[in-house]
């Protein structure tokens, strides 16, 4: 048998045709990943990091298969962005077809019919039924970045108010708006000027604070530091998503759109994270009846494709000059096709009331853990977007340590899963809504196994 090229590949078909087991053939890592590590090591800049040791050939319904032949529970969704599930037939299909035909021509040189249509359905989807348009990107922080820029020419003002534990993105504007410092803003200042923060409601660490009272506090604070006349947005995400799940008590984020709607500043919801069923709804804001100015969004939109949006009130997004929006790849047609494909699956497939389902689950498993253990301070999230919040139950302090070695242990026994939070003590729960019932149980006793053994 001939030796195997140091730079070989393998190769697995994906999609969610794979056997939906959780399969440890090696230790994690094993001596594949660890020769891809060392490569890394030597190729690829310091600062870029993987949580789990093991490099992927192939992934779909609820399963990652690593080089080795482990096959890992995805409970990460690559950050929430294989949604609909990873290598879905329906985008591949669409994304096969479209590369076919043509891959590029800039849809500011040459326009083609998928941009528009991703526009169209976007127009359609996102909460409620004013008259709209869309502009896409490729990232989410192109696309938090490009709302603050609409805004500002809307409204001819400077300052935007982001939130307490809130993540925007990783340009300079976006970090500037990002509260968590490392790792996403240590050493990379100065950032951009006119962002304040107002205190977001958290309301497992605000001591009973109603939703009312939590806007009555920012709302004070924005009046007081910046000064209505001076703001363009206010930007946050109805769910909070690197800042920890954190769920706002209800009646914050309508008292923050009412005050900004009687003082003519910009609502910007960044639905980034929580859009596109993650939530059981289509949107998060749809919770509340929310209804913002600009919507942000991006990671499940196109199947694990790069592409972002955003869409809000026709009067505000076409306050821009022809020409102040665009980007070479934004909205790039392969893209598009798959994003498309995927829209489809969100309103036609059953995902919304799939993310109900698992939320269910999760709810269920994850509730029992804190019931029977005083270090899971709390549960909260809703539908497939759910987290724990890790602590030490004599102080209520936040436990990172504890939260560390919990996602070590679970990715060593073939669990993907992902920490977050301010002070790095939540687990975070992201399903892709493709994932089987027994098998997310499964996952989720790997971390029920963690907390009983560390």
């Amino acid at each position: 048998m001939p030796a195997r090229s140091p730079h070989a590949t393998t190769q697995i078909q994906g999609g969610p045709e794979l056997r939906q087991r959780r399969l440890l053939a090696t230790s994690i890592p094993g001596p594949r990943s660890k020769e891809l590590l060392a490569r890394k090591t030597s190729a690829v800049a310091g600062g870029v990091g993987i949580s789990v040791p093991v490099f992927a050939v192939a992934a779909g319904g609820g399963v990652i298969v690593d080089v080795d032949g482990n096959s890992l529970i995805d409970l990460g969704s690559g950050i929430a962005v294989t949604t609909v599930g990873n290598a879905a037939p329906e985008v591949v299909a669409a994304v096969s077809a479209q590369a076919a035909s043509f891959t590029h021509t800039c849809f500011m040189i040459t326009g083609y019919e998928g941009y528009v249509a991703v526009a169209e359905t976007l127009n359609r989807l996102t909460p409620g039924d004013h008259d709209k348009r869309t502009a896409l990107f490729n990232s989410g922080s192109e696309a938090v970045e490009n709302a603050i820029k609409i805004a500002r020419a809307h409204t001819g003002r400077q300052a935007v108010v982001a939130f307490d534990h809130a993540y925007h993105g990783r340009t300079n504007l976006t970090m500037a708006l990002t509260a968590k410092v490392h790792p996403y803003k240590n050493g990379f200042g100065p950032f951009a000027p006119e962002v304040y923060r107002a205190p977001l409601s958290y309301p497992y660490r605000d001591g009973g604070l109603s939703g009312a009272e939590a806007a009555r506090r920012a709302i004070t604070m924005i009046e007081k530091q910046v000064g209505a006349a001076n703001l363009a947005a206010i930007i946050i995400e109805p769910i909070q998503g690197e800042g920890g799940f954190i769920v706002p008590a209800e009646g914050f984020l309508p008292a923050l759109s009412r005050w900004a709607a009687d003082n003519g500043v910009v609502f910007i919801a960044d639905e980034v994270q929580t859009g596109f069923a993650r939530t059981g709804a289509m949107f998060a804001s749809d919770h509340e009846g929310l209804v913002p100015d600009l919507v942000a969004t991006a990671k499940g939109i196109a199947g694990g494709l790069p592409l972002s949006a955003v869409t809000g009130r026709a009067e505000i997004m076409d306050a821009v000059h022809v020409g102040g929006l665009g980007g070479t790849y934004g909205g790039n047609p392969v893209a598009v096709a798959a994003a498309l494909a995927s829209l489809d699956l969100f309103e036609n497939g059953g995902l919304v009331e799939r993310a109900q389902q698992l939320g269910a689950i999760l709810r269920e498993q994850l509730d029992a853990l804190r019931d029977g253990d005083p270090r899971v301070g709390d549960v909260r999230g809703r539908g497939a977007m759910v987290a724990i919040e890790l602590v030490d139950p004599a102080t209520g302090d936040p436990d990172a340590a504890l939260t560390a070695r919990i996602a070590a242990y679970a990715h060593a026994r073939g669990v993907v899963l992902l920490t977050a939070g301010t002070f790095g003590n939540v687990i975070r729960f992201l399903p892709p809504l493709s994932i089987g019932d027994d098998l997310l149980r499964e996952g989720l006793s790997v971390v029920a196994e963690a907390l009983e053994t560390v």
